[in-house]
């Protein structure tokens, strides 16, 4: 996280399981109260936790929320077809930018 700071990113953090903990561990990161609140405006969402609560997320109103479309999901906890569905441009650990996934969900929607 640092690194992203210094290089000029501003960075919200929200983590339902273990914010105190993060707290302590991060003190200089802005903290969110619920995931909504941390990507509203983001440039970026970064997924890193498996928990239920991400895996639970309304992606139609987070897409409404941030300022643009971008979804890294270091747990691929959502994939390439589902998240272009909802107008996110997705990476995944592990996956390849156009798998035969994404290229499906990008005829299907029209991104590109």
């Amino acid at each position: 996280m640092a690194g992203l700071q210094d290089a000029g990113a501003r960075v919200r953090a929200y983590d339902p399981e273990g914010m105190d903990q993060a707290r302590a561990l991060m003190p200089g990161l802005a903290y969110a109260e619920d995931p909504y609140a941390c990507a509203e405006g983001a440039d970026a969402l970064v997924i890193v936790t498996e928990w239920d609560a991400f895996r639970a997320l309304d992606l139609d109103r987070l897409r409404r929320i941030m300022a643009a479309p971008v979804l890294v999901d270091l747990r691929n906890i959502y994939d390439a077809a589902t998240a272009a569905r909802h107008g996110f441009r997705y990476r995944g650990v592990g996956v390849p930018e156009h798998s035969d996934q994404t290229l499906v969900a990008e005829v299907d929607t029209g991104v590109t």
